[in-house]
């Protein structure tokens, strides 16, 4: 790839993460390459549909958090190792804005198989109920960023209160 599409396509990239922050996933593709300081084409020349774009302004992201997991796996304690792993998930969702709900939606296959494996590992190694799988996991931290609606703190909470359930 050349330089300057290399520059345009790492710029677009920026602009949408941005776009994406403030608007959610069905932000304006018009809106991402103004701000970019490009023509439509230009975006959709490197991104030819929505989802192409998606996964590339998820997917370093998505990295970061696997590459948590990876590590968490290793953990001495595997239920809290899972729990932390879910809050980090739950605050990376809130943050994202899009990112879950476009993830069941279809969005960023590759995304979505290395956080369903992250979880998955995670589960094996915890102490959980037998019915509960990697996707019940990422379904409920999937709710609680959607409940919570941009608050961490709410998001924090709810996710406790559903991995502690209602203990009085």
């Amino acid at each position: 790839m050349r330089a300057d599409a290399r520059r345009n396509r790492d710029r677009l990239v920026s602009v949408a993460s941005e776009v994406v922050a403030e608007q959610g996933a069905e932000a304006s593709l018009e809106e991402i390459a103004r701000r970019a300081g490009v023509g439509s084409a230009t975006l959709h020349r490197h991104f030819p549909t929505r989802l192409v774009l998606l996964d590339a302004v998820f997917a370093e992201r998505v990295q970061a958090l696997c590459d948590l997991g990876a590590e968490l796996v290793e953990a001495a304690d595997p239920g809290d190792a899972l729990v932390r792993w879910l809050r980090e998930l739950v605050r990376h969702a809130v943050r994202n804005r899009g990112l879950a709900t476009s993830l069941l939606k279809g969005t960023g296959e590759e995304c979505h198989t290395m956080i369903l494996a992250t979880a998955a590992a995670l589960v094996a190694n915890a102490a959980v109920r037998a019915d509960v799988t990697a996707g019940d996991l990422l379904k409920l931290a999937n709710g609680v960023a959607l409940a919570a609606a941009g608050d961490e703190e709410l998001a924090d909470r709810l996710l406790t209160l559903a991995v502690t359930g209602l203990g009085r």
